[in-house]
């Protein structure tokens, strides 16, 4: 107390009534008290007011010299601390309050007339014994009601007790010390006994801190506050498993773990934000509503570290090594998580002392969107680095398309995310198939689509036949399409992209059968009524019977997997060809049933033409069910037959 003293009287003893206006830089609340103020200066008043106001400085001496003295703290009688602020005692309170009040004017004129008086000397001794009273009282209001001050009851209860205890920084010291009942009951809701508990503990401390700060004691008042409330927020952080990052430890990670703190993270960020944070925001505005450089400096001490390294988080996941195409979606959920917070970032965080906090909030969205870009462009490079050789066996769905449509499929579900961080700027050409002008997310997504699709144009000329080669890419389109049609893309690329590779995939299926059957199709006379020899027609049953049981054989292990293209292709194979061999069969059937073996010659009657078609794309060979099939060589064609259509990748 010695060092308190000698500032506190060498602050007194000066000349200029200025330096009795702010100790340790505060300005003194009630500045219509203030020695400097024109309607109550004694060098302005007239005369006779001397008189009247030297009365009242003895009488505000005398009076804080009774209620002062008798709650010393270093006074003998307290051998147990009794709080001013506790039951019967709190009317007394009140009047400790009001003393110190009118102690603090009675100095300012003391300064004013004389400042060496042996009254001032006295009055800064008293006010020196008030604050060290008053400094433990506030210590001991935060600990007793840290239950009730904890931010999570804080933030539930801010909004009620914004209108319940919102005292205007004007408020006179009489009217805010004697009205806490009435500001507590004033609404005449029912309040719990801990809101009530909370709600007088609040107003004490504010009740407290602005004597303690218009006094001059404001530092001592903000080191009490400042070390219980930053112990508040560390032993919260803590509960919700949060802890001090470092991008050593996140590096070491291994997927699994990395993940568990990820999901620990996002749990815990919106109670630490809406809740603890908000909390802390409120009651500091509260307790320190009557200076806002004050509050903004305390808030600051006791949130800003701990609060920049939460969102540092994101950061450093989003630095980290792995290159897994699965990363991606963390970050997207680190990236959702901090947006919607956003807006209660800027408002809590809204001092400039505690603006670091929301750079580093945005800052780890910055370093997240690099990532996600960069990691979609790897995806991309994936796909078209993709180098197995393997042909589906009966041209059915390739994994990569599988994979890749998933993975396509799990980012529409994150295209808020995405339009937030794809750029409208980067150089992707305008996908033809997509509305234009399309969103940046439509066209990212699109353009990863088309990248599969010229893979898989590479991938089906690993069949040797092209007619395989286009039902490989009716399966693979169609299912592209279907996954589109039934997920999120439908949304994001529109029916436009729908219906134009719906088209597409129609005309693989005629390119399908163009090449399949045109063999058989060709094996039977486009005119019936012409005669031709025996000999003649005997031959052309013969190379029907040689083409249709090669295309059939084939095809029993080809594959259509959606069952509707599958009936399409079929319904659309035995409109061509039953009507024609039917045909041909009725109209030479008399002339071959003399000859010998003729059953051998005419091998399939027209009426169960369509029983052997219902046979085929099914991926399973069932060549027991015909008769018996000649050997023949596989009719081989050139890819260069086939026209590609998503020939754009380098």
């Amino acid at each position: 107390m010695g060092v308190m003293q000698n500032i506190r009287r060498s602050e007194i003893s000066s000349n200029s009534p200025k330096t009795t206006h702010g100790r340790r830089s505060f300005q003194f609340i009630n500045n219509n008290n203030s020695p400097n103020s024109s309607s109550h200066s004694p060098l302005s008043s007239p005369i006779h007011t001397f008189s009247s106001k030297s009365m009242n400085m003895e009488d505000n001496i005398k009076n804080a010299m009774t209620i002062i003295t008798k709650w010393d703290i270093n006074s003998s009688s307290f051998n147990k601390f009794l709080s001013l602020f506790d039951g019967a005692n709190r009317g007394e309170s009140r009047e400790f309050i009001k003393s110190v009040m009118g102690l603090r004017r009675a100095m300012h004129f003391l300064v004013s007339e004389n400042s060496s008086s042996d009254k001032l000397i006295l009055a800064q001794n008293l006010m020196e014994t008030a604050m060290l009273r008053l400094e433990k009282e506030f210590h001991q209001i935060l600990s007793v009601s840290r239950h009730y001050l904890d931010p999570q009851s804080v933030s539930s209860q801010s909004s009620r007790m914004k209108s319940r205890l919102s005292i205007s920084d004007d408020d006179d010291y009489n009217t805010t010390v004697g009205s806490e009942e009435e500001i507590i009951q004033k609404t005449g809701e029912a309040i719990s006994e801990a809101e009530r508990l909370s709600e007088i503990a609040m107003l004490d401390l504010k009740i407290t801190a602005d004597c303690m700060i218009s006094s001059g004691y404001g530092t001592e008042c903000l080191k009490i506050y400042k070390l219980n409330r930053k112990s508040v927020v560390d032993e919260s952080l803590y509960r919700l498993g949060m802890q001090k990052y470092a991008s050593s430890a996140i590096n070491k990670m291994d997927t699994q773990a990395l993940d568990r703190h990820i999901k620990s993270w996002r749990r815990s960020i919106t109670i630490a934000v809406k809740t603890l944070f908000h909390g802390e925001r409120f009651l500091c505005d509260h307790v320190f509503s009557s200076s806002k450089k004050i509050r903004e400096s305390c808030f600051a001490d006791i949130s800003s570290e701990a609060a920049a390294n939460i969102f540092r988080f994101p950061e450093l996941v989003a630095k980290t090594k792995q290159r897994s195409p699965e990363k991606i979606f963390r970050l997207m959920d680190l990236y959702d998580s901090i947006s919607q917070l956003s807006p209660d970032i800027d408002s809590i965080f809204s001092f400039e002392s505690v603006s670091s906090v929301k750079l580093q909030a945005l800052n780890s969205l910055l370093k997240i969107g690099d990532s996600v870009r960069t990691l979609l462009s790897e995806f991309e490079s994936s796909i078209q680095k993709n180098t197995s050789k393997i042909a589906i066996p009966g041209g059915g769905i390739h994994p990569l398309t599988d994979s890749v449509m998933d993975y396509v499929t799990l980012l529409s579900n994150y295209s808020g995310v995405l339009s937030d961080i794809v750029d409208d700027s980067e150089s992707l050409p305008k996908s033809p198939m997509l509305d234009a002008p399309a969103p940046a997310v439509s066209v990212r997504l699109a353009w990863i689509i088309l990248v599969l699709l010229c893979k898989l144009d590479v991938k089906a000329e690993l069949y040797n036949d092209v007619a395989l080669t286009y039902l490989f890419l009716v399966n693979n389109l169609h299912f592209i399409v279907q996954k589109v049609r039934t997920t999120n893309l439908r949304y994001i690329l529109g029916e436009e992209w729908i219906l134009k590779n719906d088209k597409k995939v129609r005309q693989y299926a005629t390119s399908y059968e163009r090449v399949a059957w045109s063999k058989v199709f060709t094996s039977l006379p486009d005119n019936n009524s012409m005669e031709e020899s025996l000999e003649t027609i005997k031959g052309r049953f013969r190379k029907f019977n040689i083409a249709f049981e090669e295309a059939y054989q084939k095809q029993m292990s080809w594959v259509v997997l959606d069952e509707g293209i599958r009936d399409e292709i079929k319904l659309s194979i035995e409109r061509k060809l039953v009507p024609a061999y039917r045909a041909f069969y009725e109209c030479n059937i008399v002339m071959v049933r003399g000859e010998r073996n003729h059953e051998n010659l005419v091998k399939y009657s027209a009426h169960n033409m369509g029983n052997y078609l219902s046979d085929i794309l099914h991926g399973s060979a069932m060549s027991e069910i015909l008769p018996s099939f000649s050997s023949s060589t596989r009719t081989s064609f050139s890819s260069s037959t086939r026209t590609c259509k998503y020939t754009c990748i380098p």
